[in-house]
């Protein structure tokens, strides 16, 4: 409440991301609404991945087996029924789980792990994707079983849909398991849709997924091109692009190394000093990302168009250079650490 109060760039940034009310809401809207304890309470909850106070009060005080986030999502869950279904799917018996989910065509539905903001309420279709990473490797027939799960309930539920197409989208071990663009196939086949798993794709990298979506449709925007160093059309793009896109274009070229996009993008006016939007590491700044990423020319270009070398990032409390020189990038380190030196010299 206090930083909230003081008008703190990263507790804005928390509450913008944790507390349903203020979700995309820009820093002076969040700075001047009224914010209780109730919604201080709250947005720690969330941060946390509860749902709400009392909850995460309860976990506190009384946790079970289930709340120990060190073990795998599969080991956590305490609805037998579920479990087997996961067990059936992790090994591949199409024919079993066909049977199992004709006598219990419930169990497609949803498991809730709390303590977590990612993986924190998902259906059985959303453990096709092994992301979050449980086993290293999926069953050859992943595609057939996930066909399955669809035909037994899970085609009904759009947003898990969506859910998994995202997940699938944005995790590694598909694609190294070859199976990565068949499920996106498979899931926009039965209605995914395509736009929904752009941002997880871009945000981690997963170029070959994003081409995949592309070609099932989905939407051609600033962000995409900006991640995807696409210098023309993100030119073409900028002028029609919306404040929230170019927010992403800017985290996005950023983190892949893209500074001729960057430096576009900063020319017609994005900040880059504030925080990434959600979905591309909100927790940091487009310097921490070009800073950990080693692109030392979108570096070189963040600084020189005024992006603050202070900043310290929300989970680690890390600057750029400390960043640079927790993954090793002496260069880039030592480059942040005097222009930063050098700015302080210059403000006395």
């Amino acid at each position: 409440m206090k930083l909230h109060a003081s008008g703190d760039p990263a507790a804005l940034q928390r509450i913008r991301e944790f507390h349903p009310r203020f979700y995309v809401e820009a820093d002076a809207a969040i700075r001047t609404a009224v914010f209780k304890l109730s919604d201080a309470q709250l947005t720690i909850a969330r941060e946390y991945g509860f749902t709400s106070w009392p909850r995460l009060k309860a976990r506190i005080e009384k946790p079970t087996p289930a709340d120990d986030a060190s073990r795998r999502h599969d080991e956590r869950i305490d609805d037998a029924g579920f479990r087997h279904a996961v067990q059936l799917l992790d090994s591949g018996d199409e024919a079993a789980l066909r049977l199992y989910l004709t006598e219990r065509p419930e169990i497609v539905h949803r498991v809730m792990f709390q303590g977590g903001n990612y993986f924190r309420n998902p259906s059985l279709l959303e453990f096709i994707a092994e992301n979050p990473i449980r086993h290293g490797k999926l069953p050859k027939n992943i595609v057939e079983i996930t066909r399955v799960i669809l035909d037994a309930g899970a085609r009904a539920d759009q947003e898990s849909m969506d859910s998994t197409l995202a997940l699938v989208c944005s995790g590694r071990v598909p694609r190294e398991c070859g199976v990565q663009v068949p499920l996106i196939d498979l899931l926009c086949h039965y209605g995914a849709k395509p736009d929904q798993a752009m941002l997880p794709a871009l945000a981690h990298g997963e170029f070959g997924a994003a081409e995949a979506l592309l070609a099932r449709g989905a939407t051609r925007d600033l962000a995409m091109a900006s991640a995807m160093g696409r210098l023309d059309e993100a030119q073409r793009l900028l002028p029609v692009a919306t404040r929230e896109s170019r927010h992403r274009a800017l985290a996005l070229a950023a983190q892949h190394g893209h500074a001729e996009i960057v430096r576009l993008l900063l020319e017609a006016g994005e900040d880059p000093s504030r925080y990434n939007p959600v979905g591309c590491h909100s927790h940091s700044t487009p310097l921490h990302q070009a800073a950990w990423g080693r692109h030392q020319q979108a570096v070189k270009v963040l600084v020189e168009h005024g992006a603050r070398l202070d900043v310290r990032d929300i989970l680690f409390s890390g600057t750029p250079a400390d960043w640079a020189q927790h993954a090793g990038y002496a260069e880039i380190e030592t480059y942040l650490r005097e222009r930063d030196q050098a700015s302080g010299r210059e403000h006395t």
